[in-house]
């Protein structure tokens, strides 16, 4: 579609740096790490998993908006078979997709060789805005290939796809911010949207507490799912965010992008 990738980076770009003035002006918690040192290494992870996704066009040309408007074209997926009302085709995409990132998401930390690629986000010792776009690239690969093959099965319209993407970077921002938000704000947030209140308790050290909250837009799947925990043991300020062996290594590119394959 016309534009479309100079309105979503706008839109991103924008996204981010709303959420980094506001971690700057009512942060939640003390950093650990320096942000400077953070930001280079998560930055360029997300310059990798750019390019990444660039080498796999060259296997898969249509990615996930492009399969959307290719199912189109050939009456592919349940979408372009029945004749729904377009909005509710609309939001059932948009439901659809963001329960299969959440579905994705619970499956990353059950399954061991995943797990190895997930973690790579874990290993943030701090949780701010950067942390949702630490990714590693083999994990943001696989992840586009399962959204491509869902997108032929469902025959979304490709702005449906637009505006859900959209939605979950920008979500996922939101929720990764270290921003203290009205503790009745928060309350009335998570009832649909996951907060980052809600989400920093994945990113405990503690197993019980990182296998849980899932979601990344909505938060209605972890309340259905019983996957739900409204608050970490210790409190926000008082947690530790991370994986338990790790040190500040994780700051560092060549090892985080080499952590999937460390024994530990």
């Amino acid at each position: 579609m016309e534009h479309e990738t100079i309105i979503r980076l706008g839109i991103f770009l924008g996204l981010f740096s709303l959420f980094a003035l506001a971690e700057t002006l009512v942060p939640c918690r003390a950093r650990v790490q320096p942000r400077r040192h953070r930001w280079l290494t998560n930055w360029s992870i997300t310059l990798v998993n750019t390019l990444a996704l660039r080498v796999l066009a060259i296997g898969l040309p249509l990615l996930a908006v492009g399969a959307a408007m290719d199912a189109a074209n050939n009456g592919w997926g349940l979408f372009n078979i029945v004749e729904w009302p377009l909005w509710v085709e609309f939001l059932l995409a948009v439901l659809i997709l963001d329960f299969a990132i959440w579905l994705q998401h619970l499956i990353t930390h059950k399954v061991p060789l995943l797990w190895r690629l997930h973690r790579v986000h874990h290993a943030d010792r701090d949780m701010d805005v950067t942390t949702a776009i630490r990714f590693h690239p083999v994990e943001i690969a696989l992840s586009m290939i399962l959204k491509i093959g869902l997108v032929y099965l469902l025959g979304p319209a490709a702005l449906a796809v637009i505006v859900f993407e959209i939605l979950l970077n920008g979500t996922a921002m939101f929720n990764h911010a270290n921003i203290r938000l009205p503790l009745a704000l928060d309350r009335a947030l998570r009832m649909v949207l996951v907060t980052p209140d809600m989400h920093r308790v994945h990113h405990s050290v503690h197993r019980h507490e990182h296998d849980s909250n899932y979601g990344f837009a909505l938060s209605i799947w972890d309340r259905a799912f019983r996957t739900y925990i409204a608050q970490p043991a210790k409190g926000h300020d008082d947690m530790t965010v991370g994986l338990e062996w790790q040190d500040d290594r994780p700051s560092a590119l060549g090892w985080s992008l080499a952590l999937p394959f460390r024994r530990k």
